[in-house]
């Protein structure tokens, strides 16, 4: 017998339906509610494993609200669990807000293993390291786009975007490191799954025409050197408004390096 936690996190499959443990199964139907993002969504899985448990709903624009309600169910002796359209709660998903307030009254909760995009992607993805960084969905103006691929170009970056973004994405990237390597997947599990791994301009040209399905991609890390290192933080401090004999003074400090040595970069 399953032994009784009152909070699970339930992955759901990220594509092909069949993608789901028999653990999540049997909990799922075990049981007194469940919280979803959106019932219909989740409603086609329940139906296709004949699971009847009722639902409510819990997104990004009700957590607030639907807290207390999971809150009363839990302390009145009911089990709940927590999906998400597709993959594992509380990545790049709703929950944080509700598992904040559960922590507080000792609630017991434990996660299951199962779908999530992000490995499902780079267990496909060769790379050099295994470290990467996550940063969840590419913010949509171009500044906060520059402004986060300078901070994470000397790691391997990993984010998600939508299908009619991803080039214009990749565009910006390409300005500030226009030879880098890149890798995008798309429909993830699916029928059409794609994995392409290439340079930035190719991959550009590759998906040049209609995009469709979820992305999930990474920017390769750039190897770092000090100049390389040097030249970026100048680019942010001009961003930010610094002049020439400030960003001279910040540098040199930082690096402990001669203010020729930054002047020699920065004009």
């Amino acid at each position: 017998m399953t032994r009784k936690f009152q909070f699970y996190i339930v992955p759901t499959p990220i594509g092909n339906i069949k993608d789901i443990t028999l653990r999540a199964i049997e909990i799922l139907k075990e049981v007194n509610l469940i919280a979803c993002e959106d019932s219909r969504v989740t409603q086609k899985l329940l139906n296709h494993y004949d699971i009847r448990t009722k639902t409510i709903s819990y997104h990004k624009y009700n957590e607030r609200e639907r807290v207390d309600i999971i809150l009363s169910e839990l302390k009145n002796g009911k089990s709940v669990a927590l999906v998400s359209d597709a993959g594992t709660p509380l990545i790049c998903d709703p929950g944080s807000i509700l598992l904040e307030e559960l922590i507080k009254n000792n609630v017991t909760i434990t996660s299951l293993t199962g779908s999530c995009a992000v490995s499902t992607f780079l267990s496909q993805v060769p790379r050099e390291t295994e470290e990467y960084t996550f940063i969840g969905f590419l913010p949509k103006t171009e500044k906060q786009i520059q402004d986060i691929y300078l901070k994470n170009k000397y790691s391997n970056m990993v984010f998600y975007d939508s299908p009619n973004r991803i080039v214009k994405s990749l565009q910006i990237i390409q300005q500030i490191s226009p030879d880098i390597r890149v890798a995008v997947g798309r429909e993830l599990t699916k029928l059409f799954e794609e994995i392409v791994i290439d340079d930035i301009e190719k991959v550009i040209e590759h998906f040049s025409g209609e995009v469709k399905g979820e992305i999930v991609a990474m920017t390769f890390a750039v190897q770092l050197d000090e100049l390389s290192e040097i030249k970026d933080k100048i680019k942010i401090l001009k961003q930010k408004g610094f002049k020439s004999k400030e960003i001279t003074e910040i540098l040199s400090s930082l690096y402990n390096l001669n203010k020729n040595e930054i002047k020699s970069v920065l004009y």
